[in-house]
């Protein structure tokens, strides 16, 4: 079953708007924490909870919060990740329109656990609404005092601002995104220094995913007990899952962490449209392994899903019917990261267009013997060699399309036609 904690006021009249949250107990969490906490209890309360970030890394927030240095005298950023540029993923675009305020105040309260006076909202370029919808629930938040100088009285500072991208897909990592802030060509930076030493125009930062945010007034308000209560143990809370493909209602859902992929498909999705049998599913965006239909008993936690050797990510949930060919599906997800490939890596840089190119190939019915094992070598010396995570995200894909359907790659290359019904749409 759907537990809707963070979608509760989506499909309120109105529910972008300050008078629709506050009807809803919004800005509460913020009010109760700047009279009665200190940004150390904030933290703490966090940590407790169990929180782990919702963009795809899934690192416990707490812990990521806890590595800002203190008395450094430097000014300390938050930067919100909403470039939400993982193929699949839609969730933070529905949270930003449709509840904007919820976005606002766990923003406003993790800058105050962090002693951030100033925190940018990074949207992404396509996301022209959006930026607009953040903006006016901005200039409502400011007029009623839960933004600026001296918020609600407390004495503290808290400005955001909304800063829009251009569309480039390398900016959801944390450094690149960092770079393009501070108005420069969107390359991720070495590592280390990581971002909490020096990161936005060289201050301690800290880079959090909207959901994950989003989370945080809940934990303030109903307790870290409650929202660790949500999940299994180290997986606390609700997630929200993008499901798209072939299923019969695509669309965004809200779960407890554990929920089991089968139930959420079945039961929340409909499951696969048309009646059709099910063949593959991604997880979590485009970026991690795919699951075989076998799989789909897996519970949806960050440990569950990867001990079947794939990620739960940021909850971006593809599914593929049996008339789905293998072939052309990889094919377009390396298409992709080799567009999107900055080029400062020469294994990213020259590996990517080289793997579509050959998956191409396959798919035309060109393939030659020895390829399969070419793409596999491509994919060992492009992962773990680049300077952030977008050559993994290219190589985990494919190579897990050919291990897990190899039978239909060898087919292509050897009948020189595809074994599936029909095409990836």
């Amino acid at each position: 079953m759907e537990e809707r904690v963070l979608t509760r006021n989506i499909g309120r009249p109105g529910s972008e708007t300050l008078k629709a949250y506050r009807d809803s107990g919004g800005y509460t969490a913020l009010s109760r924490a700047l009279k009665e906490m200190s940004p150390e209890d904030v933290a703490e309360r966090v940590t407790r909870s169990g929180l782990r970030g919702r963009g795809g890394a899934g690192f416990p927030t707490g812990k990521k919060w806890s590595f800002i240095p203190k008395g450094t005298g430097k000014q300390i950023y938050l930067c919100v990740n909403a470039d939400e540029s993982e193929p699949g993923t839609f969730k933070d675009r529905l949270l930003i329109e449709k509840d904007p305020h919820m976005v606002v105040e766990g923003t406003a309260l993790a800058a105050y656990a962090i002693g951030c006076r100033r925190a940018y909202i990074y949207i992404r370029g396509e996301f022209v609404h959006g930026a607009r919808v953040l903006e006016g629930a901005l200039r409502e938040a400011r007029a009623a005092g839960f933004l600026g100088r001296d918020v609600l009285g407390s004495g503290v500072d808290i400005e955001i601002h909304v800063h829009r991208g251009a569309g480039a897909y390398i900016c959801g990592e944390e450094t690149a995104l960092i770079e393009s802030l501070e108005g420069k060509r969107g390359h991720p930076r070495l590592k280390p220094p990581f971002p909490a030493v020096v990161g936005l125009y060289g201050c301690p930062t800290v880079v959090n995913n909207v959901e994950t945010l989003a989370c945080v007034p809940h934990i303030i308000e109903r307790g870290p007990e409650w929202f660790a209560s949500l999940g299994p143990p180290n997986n606390g809370g609700t997630k929200l899952f993008s499901v798209s493909g072939h299923v019969s209602r695509p669309g965004v859902y809200e779960v407890r962490m554990g929920t089991p992929l089968r139930a959420l498909l079945d039961e929340q999705c409909g499951g696969v449209a048309g009646g059709r049998r099910l063949k593959a599913v991604i997880p979590g965006g485009s970026s991690v392994p795919v699951l075989t239909a076998d799989d789909i008993d897996v519970a949806l936690d960050f440990e569950s899903v990867a001990a079947k050797g794939s990620m739960l990510g940021s909850g971006g949930v593809i599914v593929m019917d049996e008339r789905t060919c293998m072939v052309k599906a990889g094919a377009v997800v390396a298409r992709f990261y080799a567009h999107e490939s900055c080029g400062q890596c020469t294994p990213c840089r020259e590996g990517t267009p080289w793997m579509e190119r050959v998956l191409w190939r396959i798919e035309r019915g060109e393939g030659q013997s020895g390829d399969l094992e070419l793409l596999l070598s491509m994919c060992v010396n492009i992962f773990g060699r680049c300077l952030c995570p977008l050559g993994d995200a290219a190589a985990m894909p494919v190579r897990s399309y050919i291990q897990r359907f190899r039978d239909e790659f060898e087919y292509h290359i050897r009948e020189r036609r595809c074994l599936a019904a029909g095409g990836f749409s």
